[in-house]
């Protein structure tokens, strides 16, 4: 007999777990899934069509591991696209691969740089030519007057482009200057050649305010350093134009130099300054300072000409984040908080460290400086041509020199470069000063250039283009234009200083001791760079700025 086979009821499977709250949340707020054992090969992903991973949705809670529940960070549970952060809009600026619209814009915004670098050595140059008769005080301000009406230029720049913007008041800039130097080539006596030269340093200064606020809200941060050493570059490449014109004039017409040839150097500099006027019209304005004003779609058009496309609703979306985020951090942009303030004194001793150091002791009097050195007969204008010639050999040391800021400083980084920078000028001062004191002939020469060229070198690469890049990157985008005033006003007082004292000093202690001095006031430099400049390569100039909130709030902690 069959024994008949007992039924048995079919296995239900069991009903799948209802889903948390965690499993529905967004990409950021799961818990980590395991990893599959080392003998299991993955399994490949299938890109799905129109999917970008780099938006990963935001739904106000976080996973907490040992947790089988999200934590609740006060966000509405949405599976929306995140709400732009602080980066945002600006992480589109901060990434972007720079094109040649890029760099064309950072050439037509150093051109005051230019038009400095011009005015520099164009004075030094035609000095020895003047039809008047100059005491020691009248000359020093001939020289160095340029930089008190750059100091007040600077000055009155910085309120005015925090209010109109940065490009009307670069176009202003470069139109003051091309009256200045006309003025300069029809000055029928002294006093109004020293109020063309006055007028002239307005422009100078009210644009060396700007210009390097201006490229550091629209550079890319990786770029950042070499969009913004441009300022120095273009100010080495006028002072090298300056001399190599000065020589096509002078050299062929030594006999007009007193009466010609200074003045058509001194009208050149129109003619850059005309171009730059022109072009200016058509730069985009700042898309950082746009959407602080509140002007989205100004913003927009402005992104749109660096070839940034996004809308105006995410504009304002990241302008009222940033707003935000500052507002929990306990201070408004719009203040001058402690780290705004320590930034602008570390911006501020910097400047004048980079004018007393005596950089410009070469280019505004280096001509004047060498010509007893180089003169072997009773021929002074052949002996004043021949310092000129030198001094242009010295300037293109300074442009080779600053490419290679150019091309380090986003590699090593502000803060070695400006160390490395001071220690080597303050050996190089010592082996001029060694060869004018204890030296005489040919070889007194070639230790002077000898020291003088590796202190330009020095200075091109490590100092120089350091100075006018914390200048624009170490301040929020709300006071930047009134802080980056008040750095260029104190680099252009004391450079006035300096150049209006130099005279004096060269008559009561004598050139060797002058670059002695030099040489303690780098060491002095070195000192400070190691205390208070700070690393800031690859950051952002809103992580910037934060570098310098915490270094204060630090400072005004209550010692326990």
């Amino acid at each position: 007999m069959r024994a008949t086979p007992r039924r048995t009821a079919p296995r239900r499977r069991p009903p799948p777990p209802a889903r948390s709250p965690a499993s529905q949340a967004c990409a950021g707020c799961r818990p980590p899934r395991l990893p599959p054992p080392a003998t299991s090969r993955p399994r490949p992903r299938t890109a799905v069509p129109g999917a970008d991973r780099s938006k990963r949705v935001s739904c106000g809670f976080q996973w907490s591991p040992g947790n089988d529940k999200p934590i609740d960070r006060g966000g509405a549970f949405s599976m929306a696209p995140q709400q732009e952060s602080a980066a945002g809009v600006l992480d589109h600026l901060d990434t972007r691969v720079p094109t040649s619209f890029y760099w064309s814009l950072t050439l037509l915004a150093t051109v005051g740089g230019f038009l400095f670098g011009y005015d520099t050595a164009n004075i030094g140059s035609v000095v020895n030519f003047l039809p008047w008769s100059l005491g020691s005080l009248a000359l020093g301000y001939l020289v160095a007057g340029a930089s008190i009406g750059a100091a007040v230029g600077a000055l009155a720049a910085g309120p005015t482009s925090d209010r109109l913007g940065r490009k009307s008041l670069l176009i202003v800039d470069a139109a003051i200057y091309a009256v200045g130097a006309l003025l300069s080539a029809f000055a029928w006596d002294a006093w109004v050649l020293l109020f063309a030269r006055t007028l002239i340093g307005l422009a100078i200064g009210a644009d060396s305010a700007i210009a390097t606020a201006y490229i550091a809200e629209y550079a890319p941060k990786a770029r950042r350093g070499a969009l913004g050493i441009l300022q120095q570059w273009m100010i080495t490449v006028g002072i090298l134009i300056s001399y190599v014109v000065a020589l096509a004039v002078l050299v062929p017409l030594p006999q007009h130099a007193r009466s010609f040839d200074w003045r058509l150097l001194l009208g050149l500099g129109a003619v850059p300054a005309l171009f730059a006027l022109v072009l200016r019209t058509r730069m985009p304005e700042s898309p950082r300072w746009l959407m602080r004003q509140g002007r989205y779609d100004d913003t927009h058009d402005a992104l749109a000409k660096l070839d940034i496309d996004v809308s105006a609703e995410q504009i304002e979306r990241s302008a009222h984040e940033i707003e935000r985020q500052e507002a929990q951090a306990g201070r408004s942009s719009r203040n001058w908080t402690r780290g705004v303030k320590r930034a602008l004194i570390v911006v501020c001793v910097f400047f004048a460290f980079q004018q007393i150091t005596g950089i410009n002791l070469t280019f505004y009097y280096g001509p004047k400086l060498l010509q007893p050195y180089l003169q072997s007969g009773g021929d002074k204008v052949q002996a004043a041509v021949a310092a000129v010639a030198v001094t242009a050999l010295m300037s293109v040391v300074n442009v080779v020199a600053t490419y290679f800021a150019f091309k380090f400083v986003d590699r090593v980084g502000r803060r070695k470069l400006a160390l490395g920078g001071y220690a080597v000028m303050s050996v190089a001062m010592l082996i001029g000063a060694a060869g004018v004191a204890f030296t005489g002939g040919l070889t007194r020469i070639l230790l002077i250039m000898l020291g003088l060229n590796i202190f330009i070198a020095a200075f091109a690469i490590g100092v120089g283009g350091t100075g006018w890049l914390i200048q624009g990157e170490y301040f929020p985008t709300a006071v930047r234009g009134r802080a980056a005033a008040l750095g260029a006003a104190a680099d252009w007082i004391a450079n006035f200083a300096l150049i209006l004292l130099v005279p004096t000093m060269l008559n009561g202690f004598g050139l060797a001791w002058l670059m002695v001095l030099f040489a303690v006031l780098s060491a002095v430099a070195l000192l400070f760079v190691n205390s208070f400049i700070p690393e800031t390569k690859e950051l952002s100039v809103e992580e910037i700025t934060e570098i310098f909130e915490r270094q204060a709030a630090h400072q005004h902690q209550p010692a326990h």
